[in-house]
């Protein structure tokens, strides 16, 4: 189990053993600034790792930075601290380091739960504690072990471009609060009929255009937006509306700002002593040293305190591939001992990580990994890495790469499109079209097919009837649910006005019926690893741009739906679909039902079923008949037994 430490900040001889274990997964109630009472004076013990260091100094704002510093004693395991009577919330410090190199380094806190809003660069001293949550409901009825058999439609969010204010003096990024953004984003969400949200950017980083990446506070929630109580609310304010909230978290590689972690302490600490293990160039960081017991300590408490203090539900691990081999992103590489590629040391790091998350209950990790290492998301004791989902770029590229070609010539590119059911059980997969995919000149969604605007549009929600009947939980990027025209921009908000469009509320309004359908057909969600969800009726009517399959509920077998896609601009007049059984198919679900008069939600009732026809078709012994439209989706029913 994880062990919990709290009581006295006061670093003691057992914090310093579980410490050098790496195995200290309370941090954070050790190092910092901590707001306590000692000796009946109340004040702040600030803490920090150092084991490098000559002298280490804490200087604060009301003090004149330099003017006053209060020196830090060290322990054995080179941790620095001192309590300082009369300090309170909201005051400014940094660490003075006297470095290994004989070099002064001014750095901000690792531990700091907040930051200075950038280009500052300072820490600030926030309470731990006080919030009164409100969300008691969904902490009691989450379940990580539950996930799998759960429907999870995730909507991927930059909360400081999602919706910006008019941009003014005094507010010159046009950045909303946590808590402005959490009112309007939950009654979105909710709209839409997503489960969850995935932020990205919330940890501390000092340049806008890493989009949360390269991380300099991993404590601190990003004070662009607020203070660590406003998204404390921001949380508790999507739990109260029934939305789970994932956290991007990067454990593999910090930013070299000379404020930062980089040579902390004038020497190598959070990164690795070998160089060619030490960064990465295609990025220009420095990778953590997963090997080194302390930094296990300082990352594992860094998820334990973001699932714990501000109850998020799960962790998206970026970078994963990056971790996993030492001839990443690098020309000059370390192999292990036993001449792998394999990083040892990382992988043991995610596998201890995993291990203590599932035994505690707190959460649950999601990988984006673009690796080939099997066994991602098994279980650590069947030797897997033991990560509940992970991204499946594979089913993004493929999809992509085949509807980027003109639907003349998709008939030679037909295999990409279905070879991904070879693999969808490999792992446990989230179906992702991602804010990866429409940025640095990729295009928008909508402007990655050929023809007029029109055809786009019904292909884009296409691919969206696809994205969330294959096998898979589903992720989709903030401005994609309405075909947002423009690449992506932290910059700016999004094109809000391309929703008012005709074609582009038809796109929203086609996803809003997706997400529906997802949650309410347990077929679609109860997939879990199983390949007996999932069966091909038709994978090979390459010349027509069409594939049909049907997606079956394991624990109910009758709980069944036949999915057809036509990635054709044309129409099929009587196209035959081979079905397993006789009966009467009803449709639950069109790409063209958010059309006014074309069978919305309300007119689908009204449509006579397909009777089926005793005539064999894609080997299945009878078939139905139907008038496919351009770039239609259609989702059926199956009969009912007895009916």
């Amino acid at each position: 189990m994880a062990k919990q430490i709290k009581k006295s900040p006061v670093f003691t001889e057992y914090d310093q053993f579980l410490f050098r274990e790496g195995t200290h997964y309370d941090l954070y109630h050790k190092l910092g600034a901590l707001m306590t009472t000692e000796n009946r004076r109340k004040g702040v013990r600030f803490s920090v790792w150092a084991p490098h260091a000559h002298a280490v100094s804490v200087l604060l704002a009301s003090k004149g930075w330099g003017e006053s510093p209060v020196p830090l004693s060290v322990d054995g395991s080179g941790v620095w601290s001192a309590f300082v009577p009369g300090v309170k919330a909201g005051e400014a410090y940094r660490f003075l380091i006297a470095g290994a190199d004989g070099q002064d380094h001014y750095k901000s806190d690792p531990m700091a739960f907040q930051a200075e809003k950038r280009p500052a660069n300072a820490s600030v001293v926030a309470p731990l504690e006080g919030y009164v949550w409100q969300d008691a409901a969904h902490q009691s009825a989450r379940d990580p072990r539950k996930v799998l058999s759960e429907p999870m439609s995730i909507y991927e969010v930059h909360l400081g471009s999602w919706k910006k204010r008019f941009m003014s003096e005094d507010d010159e990024d046009g950045f909303l609060n946590y808590r402005e953004l959490a009112d309007q984003l939950a009654e979105y969400v909710n709209w839409l009929g997503f489960t969850h949200v995935e932020l990205i950017g919330i940890c501390e980083h000092p340049f806008d255009g890493s989009w949360g990446y390269q991380v300099t506070g991993f404590y601190a929630p990003t004070s662009r937006l607020g203070t660590p109580d406003d998204f404390r609310y921001f949380v508790d304010r999507m739990h109260q509306a029934g939305i789970g909230v994932i956290l991007d978290w990067v454990p593999a590689h910090f930013p070299r700002d000379a404020f930062g972690l980089a040579w902390f302490d004038g020497a190598p600490l959070y990164e690795s002593e070998d160089p060619l293990l030490a960064t990465y160039p295609e990025w220009s960081t420095n990778a953590f040293d997963h090997s080194r017991p302390e930094v296990r300590s300082f990352l594992i408490s860094n998820a334990f305190y973001w699932l714990r203090e501000f109850h998020v539900d799960a962790l998206r691990v970026d970078a994963v591939a990056a971790m996993l081999n030492t001839n990443f992103s690098r020309g000059e590489w370390r192999p292990n001992k036993y001449g792998g590629t394999e990083n040892l040391e990382s992988i043991a790091f995610i596998k201890q990580l995993n291990t203590v998350l599932a035994e505690s209950g707190a959460g649950y990790l999601i990988a984006e990994d673009s690796s080939i290492m099997r066994g991602i998301t098994a279980p650590v004791s069947e030797g897997g890495l033991g990560f509940k989902l992970k991204w499946s770029l594979g089913w993004m590229n493929d999809t992509l790469k085949y509807l980027k070609h003109d639907p003349i010539f998709r008939k030679w590119h037909h295999g990409a499109l279905t070879y991904i059911a070879d693999y969808a059980f490999t792992e446990q997969f989230v179906l992702v079209l991602s804010h990866d995919e429409v940025v640095h000149l990729k295009h928008a969604m909508v402007e990655k097919f050929p023809g007029s605007l029109p055809d786009r549009l019904a292909a884009l929600k296409t691919l969206y009837a696809f994205q969330f009947t294959f096998p898979g939980k589903k992720l989709l990027f903030m401005g994609q649910e309405f075909a947002q025209e423009r690449e992506w921009s932290e910059k700016r908000e999004l094109d809000w006005w391309n929703a008012e469009d005709f074609g582009h509320r038809d796109v929203l309004q086609c996803v809003r019926n997706l997400a529906g359908l997802y949650r309410s057909e347990p077929c679609l969600y109860v997939d879990s690893g199983d390949p007996t969800t999932f069966e091909w009726v038709e994978r090979n009517d390459a010349d027509r741009n069409v594939i049909s399959f049907i997606r079956r509920n394991p624990w109910n077998y009758d709980d069944a739906l036949l999915v057809v896609c036509n990635f054709s601009p044309a129409q099929y007049n009587g196209y035959w679909i081979g079905v397993p059984e006789e009966g009467y198919y009803s449709r639950a679900f069109s790409t063209y039902d958010s059309l006014p008069g074309a069978g919305g939600p309300g007119e689908g009732r009204d449509i006579p079923p397909l009777t089926s026809v005793p005539e064999g078709c894609s080997g299945r012994a009878h078939h139905i008949a139907y008038d496919l439209r351009p770039y239609e989706a259609i989702v059926l029913r199956f009969p009912k037994r007895g009916g």
